[in-house]
């Protein structure tokens, strides 16, 4: 009955389990970072080779212009990369002019709306009352500027040292030019092609960044589920632990089979004043019985073939019964044998032995017949 009981709750504990929503969310990610991560690392594969292909095509094209052009391509190599880097120095002092345009916007603005505030204030000085809430506005307005003007001046002057750097590349350039004229008209498709792999080969390593970098998020995505799992595992069985565990029951505890019979206190049978004429049957019943243990051992033998009787095989319910049957019929034997002896017990003894005989008998005819019916069905 227990295991039973046990088994369907772990079967509701179960139902429960699966129920739980959380289940199922992280499982889908777990199979979408799971898809992901095959998309993107197969495509990382692919970028990878595509890199290693362009960097091999690069090798080949280089050692097929190097017999083609000899040492033209060699003379010619300083005046591409001093036209880098003139095109690298156009690129930052286009930038710093427009960083310098932008502060000189800004400086002002800020100048326009400090003249605008004083000239405000100055038309309106009869309404308006100087107080500490225009000065602090005053002051904002004026600080504004000052950063502006300097910030201005910063630019001007990374402007100037752009331009600068700028105007001794293209110099160079130019002095380069006039020097290798020939070897340069005869080397630039080279360069340009080389130019031209360079940047596919740079757009190729951002893109594999792109993926690995995407690969690597795609699994910390699939760990977070897992742990997720994890814990959401050791909840349910922190859960189940709870359910299944022992609780103590509410209120006082009952006592279990068989516990009535400690109640029991011995009885003492009193000595009577003709002790002496009827001792030796006395001491005659009082060693056949010794009431308190006989009827314990009694009534603990009838009450654990009851609670066995579902489960015992048939042999031992039958051995049993007529270990019941040998030990009723001493009962009555030593009842018999102390009613025709010259003492007198207590009545309240015999009548609590009369009572106990016939309530074993009960049990066992009761026991007997069912017995019968079980042989029958």
């Amino acid at each position: 009955m227990t295991s039973a009981k046990s088994e369907s709750d772990d079967k509701n504990d179960l139902k429960e389990d699966d129920l739980d929503p959380r289940i199922k969310i992280e499982l889908e990610k777990l199979n979408t970072a799971t898809d992901e991560i095959n998309t993107i690392e197969i495509e990382f594969d692919e970028a990878q080779k595509t890199f290693n292909i362009l960097m091999n095509e690069r090798k080949r094209r280089h050692q097929l212009w190097s017999k083609k052009l000899g040492s033209s391509m060699d003379r010619a190599r300083p005046y591409f990369e001093a036209l880098e880097i003139a095109k690298n120095a156009r690129s930052e002092c286009q930038r710093a002019a427009f960083e310098f345009q932008r502060a000189y916007e800004f400086h002002r603005a800020a100048r326009e709306t400090a003249a605008l505030a004083e000239t405000r204030y100055l038309s309106q000085q009869h309404v308006w009352q100087f107080d500490t809430a225009w000065q602090e506005s005053l002051n904002q307005a004026t600080k504004k500027v000052a950063e502006a003007e300097h910030n201005k001046a910063e630019s001007g002057r990374e402007h100037q040292r752009k331009a600068t750097l700028f105007n001794a590349a293209e110099q160079k350039v130019q002095i380069l030019e006039q020097r290798l004229k020939k070897h340069i008209i005869k080397s630039r498709p080279y360069f340009e092609e080389m130019v031209l792999c360079q940047s596919q080969l740079e757009a190729q390593s951002n893109r594999v960044k792109e993926l690995q970098a995407a690969v690597l998020k795609a699994k910390s995505q699939y760990a977070s589920s897992l742990r997720q799992l994890e814990a959401i595992s050791e909840e349910i069985h922190l859960s189940r632990k709870n359910k299944s565990g022992s609780v103590s029951p509410s209120g006082p505890r009952e006592p279990g089979v068989g516990a009535e019979l400690a109640l029991i206190l011995p009885i003492e049978i009193p000595h009577s004043q003709d002790e002496g004429a009827c001792g030796d049957s006395y001491n005659a019943g009082i060693s056949k019985l010794n009431l308190t243990y006989d009827l314990e051992a009694y009534d603990s033998q009838s009450l654990g073939s009851m609670s066995r009787a579902t489960s015992a095989a048939q042999s031992d319910a039958e051995e049993l019964d007529e270990a019941n049957e040998k030990d009723l019929e001493e009962l009555r034997v030593w009842k018999e044998e102390l009613s025709h002896s010259n003492f007198t017990p207590d009545p309240i003894w015999e009548t609590e032995l009369t009572a106990t005989i016939n309530r074993l008998d009960a049990l066992h005819t009761s026991q007997s017949e069912e017995q019968v019916k079980s042989k029958d069905a």
